[in-house]
């Protein structure tokens, strides 16, 4: 019975993490975090007040339909909390989502082009680069026998 070649999930996971690309991601991963903060930042604290203005609110992501008021007891305390649809904050996530795609888009077509002006910049050399030298020509028969004569000349030269 031949025995089978399993690699474990630790060996597998060793293979997977000392490849450079999990560091790349890495990178990637800890960049993303931070400009989704960024982001978040710009939407909460500058758009989002600043449509709400408009909208006659204090803040966009306050708007809300409710569907269930909350009910209090004599003391004030929430009993029952509201049910509500809160379609501000949802516009808020989408306003997010809009600006993140829209800055991926920007730098993956920056790169893009860069890619290709690289492409045409590499193609221009190899065109502008001279031509390689000719491969000598493989010797003829003639030109085989001449040399190969010369050669048993010469040695008989030498010996005398």
């Amino acid at each position: 019975m031949a025995k089978k070649n399993k690699s474990g999930f630790f060996t597998d996971f060793k293979k997977f993490i000392t490849k450079g690309n999990i560091l790349d991601m890495a990178v990637g991963m800890i960049i993303g975090t931070a400009f989704n903060q960024i982001v978040k930042s710009l939407v909460d604290h500058i758009l989002m007040p600043v449509i709400g203005n408009l909208c006659n609110t204090q803040d966009l992501v306050d708007l809300k339909y409710i569907l269930t008021p909350e009910v209090l007891d004599e003391a004030g305390n929430v009993v029952t909390a509201e049910v509500a649809i809160s379609y501000g904050l949802f516009l808020s996530y989408v306003i997010n989502f809009f600006i993140v795609a829209m800055t991926l888009f920007v730098i993956i077509r920056s790169a893009m082009k860069f890619q290709k002006k690289m492409e045409d910049l590499r193609k221009e050399e190899e065109e502008a680069a001279p031509p390689p030298p000719p491969a000598p020509a493989e010797p003829t028969v003639e030109e085989k026998t001449l040399a190969v004569l010369n050669e048993i000349k010469t040695l008989l030269n030498e010996k005398k």
